[in-house]
């Protein structure tokens, strides 16, 4: 079997989008499975929409996510280089030439004027589909020669061949088939001399020796066309792989203006997601293993994933579901990685300087077991850092008599501990049980709500412990 060389090929014109991220990480499952390469290369031909810092956002949060490449512009290997497309166009144009030599491809010196009031006249007759009408595709040797003599810019239109039909297996959908009668002769270099997508995406896959293209399904419709340039060139077509759409909950296909999710990994990043959670969530998004199980680690991931099991099926973004499966991800942290990830959060937040680590400590790990991302530790923290207050449902159990009982027990009772620990304070909410003979719901409820304002919450004896004896008696007072 020939060696498997996949590629994560983005535009550096933004942040890793969660889609973007996907392809990759599908990309990276199958070579790894298959102990091949995965190779990232950028394709910056669109220079308007590049942004500056574009590419090492991806690598960056590429290498956040775990999925490193085996070469890339920093990693290059000699044989492949270069990486970026802006830096191959001197290879482009060879192919563009040998096109042209062969009868593959022409050279099209229509103007952008000309070319649309040609687009506008179709429509007007009711054509749907408009092409271009070959104008410039049997202009003679001595017109050409005359408009090059003129310097009149031209770009490159490929020759779509007559009643051939396009047709590969693709690995998800299985046969899929195109008539070049639906297509008309398309640009494959540009008048700036900068080749479009369909041609160079050919050239340097063949040129890398990329075995499988894993890809969103967008890129269907531009299968034919490639496929059109490997024939002409006489080259292996690639198996291709067009994954399915992410989808919202309301099956809607995500756009970068929907805001009821946050779309890329540099939001998951700085909302205190894991990586681990994340790789683990996105493989499940249009791939599923044999196994029951969803909690997977990236070498795990790597041993099971089959691209059989690669879903036909849109995949939706569950939110409740990933964090779900962060808060299983958080829960398996040890301290230190635990009270890394938390700290900054509550650093940018509130005021800590009244506090030693030991305090912040308590308190974080108050919500280790339920906390699903990181920066949510700041809402959930917060009746330890505002003013006392009860809310609708605490003041339901203030009202109640046992609450008054247990009120001022517990005042005399927290008064006379010396030391205060929570084991002291515990020996002080037994007290109360065994002096008043209220015991269960109606204690334990009646010393929350006396104490924290809340109806629920964490450890009833760390949090008395945590707002301190002096703040616990003046609540009590009042």
């Amino acid at each position: 079997m020939k060696k498997v060389r996949v590629r994560y090929a983005p535009s550096p014109t933004g942040h890793l989008h969660i889609g973007n991220a996907r392809t990759a990480l599908f990309n990276y499952l199958f070579a790894k499975h298959h102990k091949g390469d995965f190779i990232l290369r950028i394709e910056d031909t669109d220079i308007e929409r590049n942004v500056e810092g574009g590419e090492e956002s991806q690598l960056q949060y590429l290498e956040w996510l775990g999925i490193s490449p085996d070469e890339s512009a920093q990693k290059p290997n000699p044989k492949y280089a270069p990486y970026r497309q802006m830096e191959r166009l001197d290879i482009y144009r060879k192919y563009i030439d040998e096109l042209i030599e062969y009868g593959y491809a022409y050279k099209c010196y229509c103007t952008s004027e000309e070319l649309d009031a040609d687009y506008q006249s179709q429509k007007e007759r009711g054509i749907a589909s408009t092409r271009y009408n070959r104008r410039c595709l049997n202009l003679s040797s001595e017109e050409i020669a005359l408009n090059d003599q003129q310097n009149k810019p031209y770009m490159v239109r490929i020759k779509v061949p007559e009643k051939e039909t396009y047709s590969f297996d693709d690995m998800i959908r299985g046969n899929v088939s195109f008539e070049s009668s639906d297509i008309g002769d398309w640009v494959a270099l540009k008048t700036n001399g900068i080749p479009t997508y369909n041609f160079a995406v050919v050239i340097d896959d063949h040129l890398m020796d990329i075995s499988h293209v894993f890809r969103g399904e967008e890129h269907l419709s531009n299968t034919p066309r490639q496929i059109m340039v490997y024939n002409m060139l006489d080259w292996e077509v690639p198996t291709f792989a067009h994954m399915t759409l992410i989808v919202n909950s309301e099956g809607k296909k995500l756009s970068k203006r929907d805001n009821s999710i946050m779309q890329f990994m540099s939001q998951y990043q700085e909302a205190g997601y894991l990586p681990e959670a994340m790789l683990n969530f996105m493989s499940l998004l249009g791939w599923s293993p044999e196994v029951e199980e969803e909690i997977f680690s990236k070498d795990e991931l790597i041993e099971i994933f089959d691209s059989n099991r690669l879903s036909k099926s849109p995949s939706m973004f569950d939110r409740d579901k990933l964090n779900w499966m962060s808060n299983k991800y958080i829960q398996k942290l040890d301290s230190n990685n635990y009270h890394d990830l938390v700290k900054p959060f509550l650093d940018k937040s509130y005021d800590l300087s009244g506090h030693d680590d030991d305090w912040v400590n308590t308190l974080v790990d108050l919500y280790q077991k339920q906390l699903q991302y990181g920066a949510e530790i700041v809402e959930l923290v917060k009746p330890f850092f505002s003013e006392f207050t009860m809310n609708e449902e605490a003041m339901e159990a203030f009202n109640e008599e046992s609450t008054a009982v247990v009120r001022e027990a517990l005042l005399i009772e927290v008064n006379t501990i010396e030391e205060w620990t929570t084991d002291n304070i515990k020996t002080a909410v037994n007290n109360v049980r065994d002096k008043t003979g209220i015991k269960g719901r109606p204690l334990f409820m009646g010393a929350r709500v006396l104490t924290t304002g809340l109806s629920h919450g964490p450890d009833l004896m760390n949090s008395i412990y945590l707002i301190g004896k002096t703040e616990i008696i003046k609540r009590l007072n009042e």
